[in-house]
């Protein structure tokens, strides 16, 4: 019973805001093996102009409906097996609309071992709980009499039994288990308390030793870090559906017994509605609130993976220094900093370690070998790490440069996230097989300031680190997360076919690992791509390939100039048709405005090609090849500020977004330590998601607003105004940070009582 193209089409269309029709062409060219970024670029005719954000959604959603369906259809199996299947419970099966809803109607026919209430009815006491149910005017002991067996020895046990039965019918009733869930997810209320003895070793939790909220408004942030507490056992986690009812008769048993009729006055119902009690109490609070719990879980790792993907995305789409020779600096104090210079391709030119702190000390040494690698290569930026060491390295740099002449370098700290990381993976050692691991890591950080894109693209998504509990949620669904991310980032950028590298490669849409190593493997061998057909002479590259990479290849100065452009190789026909009613050379007409706005797109609409296709054409003529990346900028650091001491409440510093999690931005200002400006100080106005203000390497002013040395804290502000109107609301100020740059940070204590926006900072900055 497997949905068909047009119902899923239906259930999706609805959730992205799109056309039943839209939704399922998008679908068909999904399972045709398209993919998202050539959809979303280049069949806007097909699937009526969706967006690539629409289509994520999409692709996401159709994984869950068909794993749903799936297991709908196994579920049915399972139950006509048995022979058990009816009219009305196949008509359930088949609308049920989530997993939890399946397995609520499942339950009865599935699978498990003894029950005490399987036992009961073995024992023949199901004629007696279908009695007490029938006729509540008798006495539940009165009828139990007659069940006294051999297997039954009192009334008593038999009343066990009857109980069990019940209780086992109750717990599987599936339209009862939706009501009661549903009240539970507007009522109920997550307490967390510290184990007793837990205190100390636990004190990175402490904001929730004694804590309470609603758990349907509990922000992703704190339920992961509750969650975490729950999980190395220092907290106790429950969930209390009424709690805040006083009534010793909750709604929730009352709801039981409304579902069975349950009166008050006859005796059959005084039984039941303490069998509906017991149930409740023993059999459905606990498994409701595991269910509550597993929702609330899967509800904060989907808000961690979305800050995540768009952390990374903010970094792959980071402004590009662009082809300059570069210095690459990786600080250390006692193993030296490692020195790498990159050309204006990247390509390796020089290394070196020097040694200007303890325990050498060799400052003037230093200087003088980075000035003359600077005079040698002619360095136009030096790109600094910004791990352990970073400022006293850029100190060293600044006063290098004081003594050089005109034009200097210039100096750039960036993020070195990550570069540990592929400075010891199997790709830097195929690319660098004759060089020092611990020097990798300075080419890496020279790279990604010339192109962050091409450079990080080589490490894994999750290990460039700015994300939000990035390891306590679902593994799989944040890699297909954040690779869906780099696809996208690719694809929007392009890619250079005779420069790039096989990882930036393997990330273009249509191509994989394999490809992209043959395609670089016919360039070393063949030489350089002269046009985009050229690529179907790479071994295993057909005309499907072919269709999904080609557009987002670029060929700099090969034989047709399209080449260069986001112009698809199948639209060749449109835009050439473009250039003859303009009457101009092609290489002359590319880059003219003036002329290209002056045409009329609609008289190059054939039957394959429409409107959005032709726009897209023009565009592409009239800019050429551009890169939706911002303008390369950094941010200038104070002088004189280089440590947190060095700071006052008051002052207007520059600095860069290092990071950005729900509660707020994480902001480099040069001191070792990243502040933190909270969400209730990024704007004079209200801000639901930090994100509506900044992302990750933005450049920013900042006020300082407060500085605790001693715990490493420094609380910053964004607004133009005091702050005082809005301190942070409680409700959203609690969290760990997210890991990433602002992890050099070392664990505060906990404050003292400082105001709200200094109680919401403490909780903030406190590591996980």
């Amino acid at each position: 019973m497997a949905a068909d193209l047009r119902s899923l089409a239906a259930v999706i269309s609805s959730e992205i805001n799109a056309r039943p029709d839209q939704a399922k062409a998008a679908i068909e060219l999904l399972d045709e093996g398209a993919t998202v970024p050539f959809i979303a670029r280049y069949r806007k005719e097909v699937t009526g102009g969706l967006d690539d954000t629409q289509l994520r959604n999409l692709a996401e959603r159709l994984v869950y409906l068909r794993e749903l369906e799936a297991r709908r259809d196994t579920i049915v199996e399972s139950i006509n097996g048995q022979g058990k299947m009816t009219d009305e419970l196949m008509a359930k099966i088949a609308k049920a609309g989530t997993k939890a809803e399946l397995e609520d109607l499942y339950l009865p026919y599935k699978p498990k071992r003894r029950t005490r209430a399987e036992i009961a009815r073995e024992r023949g006491l199901g004629p007696l709980a279908e009695a007490i149910l029938a006729d509540r005017s008798r006495e539940p002991a009165a009828l139990a009499e007659g069940f006294i067996s051999a297997d039954v020895p009192d009334v008593k046990t038999a009343l066990e039994g009857a109980r069990d039965i019940v209780a086992e019918g109750i717990s599987e009733n599936a339209d009862l288990l939706g009501k009661l869930r549903a009240h539970m997810r507007g009522a109920a209320l997550l307490k967390a308390k510290v184990v007793d003895g837990k205190q100390a070793s636990g004190e990175k939790f402490s904001d929730y030793f004694d804590h309470s909220e609603r758990w349907a408004t509990a922000p992703g942030h704190r339920a992961l870090a509750m969650l975490r507490g729950w999980n190395e056992e220092v907290l106790t986690l429950v969930i209390e559906a009424d709690a805040e009812t006083a009534s010793p008769n909750k709604p929730v048993e009352r709801m039981i017994a409304a579902a069975y009729e349950i009166g008050n006055s006859r005796p059959g119902d005084r039984w039941l509605m303490e069998v509906a009690s017991w149930t409740w109490r023993v059999k459905l609070s606990m498994s409701l609130s595991l269910d509550l719990m597993r929702e609330l879980r899967e509800r904060a790792e989907e808000e961690a993976i979305h800050v995540f993907a768009r952390n990374l995305k903010d970094l792959l789409l980071a402004a590009p220094a662009g082809s300059r020779p570069t210095m690459g600096l990786d600080p250390g104090i006692r193993t030296g900093v490692k020195v790498a210079v990159t050309d204006t391709t990247g390509k390796v030119v020089a290394t070196s370690t020097v040694y200007p702190f303890q325990p050498r000390n060799d400052v003037r040494g230093a200087q003088l070998e980075l000035a003359s690698l600077i005079r040698k290569h002619n360095v136009e930026l030096i790109s600094i790490g910004n791990g352990t060491g970073s400022r006293e390295t850029e100190k060293l740099v600044a006063d290098m440069l004081a003594d050089l002449p005109a034009p200097k370098p210039t100096k750039v700290i960036v993020s070195e996230a990550g570069a540990s990381v592929y400075s010891a993976s199997e790709t830097a050692a195929l690319e660098f097989p004759n060089l020092d691991v611990s020097l990798r890591g300075a080419v890496s950080i020279a790279r990604r300031l010339q192109d962050p894109l091409a450079e990080l693209v080589k490490i894994e998504p999750k290990s460039i680190g700015v994300g939000q509990y990035q390891h306590d949620v679902d593994q799989q669904k944040l890699s297909r997360s954040l690779d869906a991310v780099v696809e996208d980032a690719v694809n929007a950028v392009g890619v250079d076919l005779n420069t790039a590298s096989a990882p930036l490669l393997s990330r273009v849409s249509g191509l994989g690992a394999s490809i992209a190593d043959a395609i670089v493997k016919h360039r070393d061998s063949e030489g350089r791509f002269e046009s985009r057909r050229d690529l179907l002479k790479v071994a295993r590259l057909g005309q499907r390939t072919f269709e999904q990479c080609a557009g987002f290849l670029r060929i700099r100065d090969g034989k047709e100039p399209l080449d260069a452009s986001s112009v698809h190789p199948e639209a060749y026909g449109v835009a050439k048709k473009i250039v003859a009613a303009c009457g101009r050379d092609l290489r002359s007409l590319m880059g003219d405005s003036a002329v290209l706005k002056a045409v009329d797109p609609r008289q190059f609409i054939d039957d394959k090609f429409g409107l959005p296709t032709v726009k897209d054409i023009l565009a592409e003529l009239e800019k050429p090849g551009r890169d939706p990346r911002p303008s390369f900028k950094t941010a200038t650091f104070a002088e004189g500020v280089h440590e947190i001491s060095d700071l006052t409440p008051g002052m207007i510093l520059e600095g860069t977004v290092t990071n950005v999690a729900a509660f707020g931005a994480f902001v480099d200002i040069g001191v070792h330590q990243d502040g933190l400006v909270h969400v209730s100080q990024l704007a004079d106005r209200f801000v639901k998601d930090p994100h509506e203000v900044v992302k990750a390497g933005d450049v920013v002013k900042v006020r300082v607003v407060e500085v605790d040395a001693k715990r490493k804290r420094i609380g910053l502000s964004m607004r133009k105004d005091d702050g005082s109107q809005t301190p942070a609301p409680r409700g959203e100020s609690r969290g760990q940070p997210v890991r990433g740059q602002n992890d050099r940070r070392s664990a505060p204590s906990k404050p003292e009582s400082q105001g709200a926006f200094g109680a919401a900072l403490a909780e903030a900055m406190k590591r996980k």
